[in-house]
């Protein structure tokens, strides 16, 4: 049965003798909401003109949704394009979002199981450093936790690997440095961390961490004293347990989704790297996050920052994350003076 017969069941029901059954019961029955058929009812007499309006009014609904979803060439799914229209001004429902899609067949790719192992080790090494962050990713405010890693990335009709080294604020979620190599040397992942205090220096505080997994780059001596000379202290987590660094897995999940597909057409390693810089741009300043208060990490670092959020004149600022900023600034000012008293 359609909608509109459901509508029309509704109409004769209400105005037959005798009903005691209100509007509101009769929608709940019959599965539809009560302001579709009060719309319905307003169209009653000439549903022929209705229904064209309708589907005029969702085509003109879809194009604003292809062009978020196709924003700087990286696909998006629901939340992304939720996110996308408010930063274009447009206020759209989500549930729209969802039901125009599903009807315009337009569908986001979705993640799946990375099928490749992580990273062999490929030295035994006893320097390992303990878990001292314990999946307390989001405890403290910019520039204290850094999470960082390695990942494989295949381009060209050979399928030749590349690899990405990147160093991630857990709090903010920003990418604060990055480098693509076409090997697995530990230089590369040393210049990650060269990069990280040549641009980004006076945001990292003198008692921060940085965690990764137990790989041979980052048990090897080069880095530990490089870390040392920096005075920025270690942790690991537990081995094969992947959870314990889940927002830098996370991210490197999400960009294989949304680049994967470019990178694998390239045929040259600096083709890869001016698609992993362009992704690297559109992230940290236009891919709207969901739990960032559907702002860019860029945006967010702000907003922490000034108070200001960006999108108060068609949304409103999310309490939860205002309350989040409070306890995070309570619990560092409550914090000892001591480094090692951080986490």
């Amino acid at each position: 049965m359609s909608v509109h017969d459901k509508y029309e069941l509704i109409f004769n029901r209400v105005n037959s003798r005798n009903n005691q059954l209100s509007v509101v019961f009769l929608c709940e029955t019959a599965g539809v909401s009560r302001s579709g058929y009060y719309n319905w009812l307003g169209h009653r007499n000439d549903p022929d003109s209705y229904m064209n309006r309708k589907e005029e009014q969702d085509r003109k609904d879809f194009e604003l949704i292809l062009i978020a979803y196709n924003h700087r060439g990286y696909s998006k799914g629901r939340r992304g394009i939720y996110m996308c229209l408010l930063h274009m001004g447009i206020r759209m429902n989500m549930k729209k979002i969802g039901r125009l899609m599903k009807k315009f067949g337009l569908f986001c790719p979705i993640r799946k199981e990375n099928p490749y192992r992580r990273m062999a080790r490929a030295l035994k090494t006893s320097n390992y450093a303990e878990n001292i962050l314990e999946r307390q990713f989001q405890a403290y405010g910019p520039g204290y936790v850094l999470l960082t890693d390695i990942t494989y990335l295949f381009y060209g009709k050979e399928r030749k690997k590349a690899y990405l080294s990147v160093i991630k604020d857990a709090f903010t979620k920003q990418i604060l440095s990055y480098v693509l190599s076409p090997s697995l040397e530990e230089d590369f992942v040393l210049e990650t961390v060269k990069l990280l205090y040549i641009n980004h220096k006076d945001d990292i505080h003198t008692d921060a961490l940085i965690h990764s997994d137990q790989g041979c780059h980052y048990t090897c001596i080069q880095f530990i004293d490089l870390l040392k000379s920096y005075e920025i202290r270690q942790s690991m987590s537990r081995r094969g347990n992947c959870w314990d660094n889940a927002p830098q897995e996370s991210f490197f999940g999400h960009m294989k989704d949304e680049v994967s597909d470019k990178i694998k057409a390239a045929q040259t390693l600096e083709t890869v790297r001016l698609l992993v810089d362009d992704y690297m741009d559109y992230y940290n300043n236009e891919r709207y996050q969901w739990d960032l208060a559907k702002l860019s990490p860029n945006e967010f670092l702000q907003y922490y920052r000034t108070g200001i959020y960006p999108l108060d004149h068609i949304a409103i600022e999310p309490e939860q994350t205002r309350q989040g900023f409070i306890d995070v600034q309570i619990r560092l000012s409550q914090r000892s003076s001591s480094p090692a008293a951080i986490l």
